[in-house]
């Protein structure tokens, strides 16, 4: 099986306490859980990260190069605008990577209209709420079947 590694940037540990009217009601066990069975169903395994620390972060994603990770799944949060580390460790990573957002960042205050993560990664999916997480991981099951 291959492994995929879901990367939840800060803040997202409070999903379903905080802003619902942006993020929606789903808490992120929600989301690992909807993860989880479409990843079983496609015949991968996935390792979650949550972290408010950027060097956790970027820690995980530099360690998929050793540990036959085959692809990554993030939503840098707050640090998609900011994060030139993150940006270093996904280009770094030589692997597939794709960003999500739960909400519309092209749609909210324009200092978060610039992803750093973007430029470096296969794609960005944003603003469909938890769907966003599951297209993600479709998008990554194409990438490793091709």
């Amino acid at each position: 099986m291959k492994k995929v590694l879901v990367v939840h940037g800060p803040n997202l540990d409070l999903l379903g306490q905080r802003e619902q009217a942006i993020y929606g009601p789903a808490t992120l066990a929600d989301i690992n859980q909807q993860l989880t069975d479409l990843a079983g169903e496609n015949g991968l395994t996935l390792s979650f990260l949550q972290s408010n620390h950027e060097g956790d972060i970027v820690d995980a994603i530099g360690r998929t190069r050793a540990d036959g990770t085959a692809a990554v799944l993030i939503n840098p949060a707050a640090y998609t605008h900011t994060s030139v580390a993150i940006r270093d460790a996904v280009a770094a990573a030589a692997i597939p990577v794709v960003e999500v957002h739960l909400s519309n960042i092209a749609a909210r205050e324009e200092f978060r209209h610039k992803s750093l993560i973007a430029p470096v990664s296969q794609g960005q999916i944003s603003g469909f709420g938890p769907q966003s997480y599951l297209l993600g991981l479709r998008a990554i099951i194409a990438l490793l079947a091709a």
